[in-house]
């Protein structure tokens, strides 16, 4: 079981579980914040932290915002997933939580949507935040759907290029110059792989949608494309045809590295994500599309190798573009039911928008900081390469996935067709992609 279930398949798992009480859960500030803040009192507090040194630094983080409000005291209880969140929420009660965090930002349209978690507006205008002068705009984006703001972020992810520069070496390939556009790209995945019989010595990249982090919507974002709804909340995957030069360019990337079987027979030999048998750390692969936090599983495991880090490629005719990656995050929010809103808005004001307490975290945990200030503060300490990653959290045209009504749901259905046509499984992409708009229009309007 990963510490962080990062991967889209986690979100799109979790999806189920929200469905479970997306109608049976309401509340708002203005009904259940009537609790003084400055009396002395508990809240309860979960997160879904599991790895010890994680589960360290969130209690640190809350050890702070008790130092600062000596009248609360926060119970911590962690390894909380959305399926257990969304039980307790459905159910509320003394025991429930007060604030929650969430790892599955693309369930935030449900959230906010059905109530799941208390609109933040009253708080947020009580204590008169200026949000704009805070947060980056993709992560107001990612913790509000549809103008009600339900969450605020507490640190984000930025995905970038992981590469084997000793493998660059080896192979002719300049260390100090990774590829900035798909095509080079191909080239370059080409050159790194060095077939074995009907497998593989090493792996120049592995594009499957199956492989760790290289789904959907994280290769998307190195396309520009209006984002997966048009205004009036219809898909565009396909009007829109970066949708269609995305998944052509991958179906060409699998084949040209020996096909879909021989790839994901491949990837079946691969170690856990989140240990030190990770593909990237044994050298299986050369280059791996990933989060920040790789870096520390890198240091972890000890590699035997030098790595680089980069922004990942861009399309071909968008080269201006280069440096921008997909933007995700930590969401905290309050449970509507609970009787202490007042006292849970401190602790989540206070772990969302201090600037010591997000630096603070963020050196802890090794994820990039939430907030404006703190990715600018002197006190971040992080590796040298970490900078690339705080550079792509604040490139202009760095993206997320749009929230839904339904979550998660839409992209579910996108990676299915995608799946399918990587395969070769699909003979007419322009057709899959219609269906496939047209199933998820049919979803969202059964879900209202």
């Amino acid at each position: 079981m990963p510490a962080r279930p990062r991967r889209a398949a986690a979100a799109l798992a979790a999806t189920a579980s929200i469905a479970l009480f997306a109608s049976a859960c309401t509340g708002s500030a203005n009904n259940a914040a009537a609790d003084d803040p400055n009396a002395q009192t508990t809240i309860t507090f979960w997160h879904g932290w599991q790895d010890p040194a994680e589960v360290k630094a969130i209690t640190d983080n809350v050890a702070r915002f008790e130092k600062a409000h000596p009248n609360i005291k926060v119970k911590v209880v962690g390894g909380i997933n959305d399926d257990k969140l969304g039980q307790a929420l459905r159910a509320g009660g003394s025991n429930g939580p007060d604030v929650v965090s969430s790892f599955t930002t693309s369930n935030v349209g449900k959230f906010c949507s059905s109530g799941a978690l208390a609109d933040l507006k009253p708080f947020i205008e009580k204590d008169k935040l200026d949000l704009d002068k805070i947060f980056p705009k993709v992560l107001q984006e990612y913790t509000q759907f549809e103008g009600k703001r339900c969450s605020l972020p507490l640190l984000s992810d930025a995905y970038g290029l992981y590469y084997n520069k000793d493998a660059f070496k080896a192979a002719g390939l300049d260390p100090e110059a990774p590829p900035k556009t798909w095509s080079e790209f191909a080239k370059v995945a080409k050159t790194l792989t060095k077939p074995k019989g009907d497998s593989y010595e090493r792996l120049g990249f592995m594009p499957n949608y199956l492989g760790y982090e290289t789904v959907v919507e994280h290769y998307m974002s190195q396309w520009k494309h209006n984002g997966y709804f048009d205004a009036d909340g219809r898909s565009t995957v396909a009007k829109d045809p970066a949708f269609a030069e995305m998944m052509t360019y991958q179906k060409s990337l699998v084949d040209s590295l020996g096909g879909f079987q021989k790839l994901d027979k491949y990837r079946t030999t691969f170690g856990d994500e989140w240990g030190a048998k990770h593909p990237f750390h044994t050298g299986q692969v050369a280059m791996q599309l990933d989060g920040e936090w790789r870096l520390n599983f890198i240091k972890k495991a000890d590699v035997g190798f030098d790595v680089g880090v980069a922004p990942l490629p861009v399309a071909d005719d968008e080269i201006a573009e280069y440096g921008k990656g997909y933007l995700s995050g930590t969401i905290m929010g309050i449970a509507p039911q609970s009787k202490k809103q007042n006292a849970a808005w401190e602790l989540l004001k206070f772990m969302t928008t201090d600037t010591d307490a997000v630096v603070g975290f963020a050196n802890d945990i090794g994820n990039v900081p939430s907030t404006l200030e703190a990715l600018k503060s002197p006190a971040l300490k992080f590796d040298p390469r970490f900078k690339t990653f705080l550079e792509i959290a604040q490139h202009p045209e760095s993206t997320t996935m749009d929230g839904a009504v339904n979550g998660a749901s839409y992209q579910e259905t996108l990676s299915a067709l995608a799946h399918k046509y990587e395969k070769g499984q699909v003979p007419d992409l322009k057709k899959g992609l219609a269906d496939t708009a047209a199933q998820i229009d049919r979803d969202i309007a059964a879900t209202k």
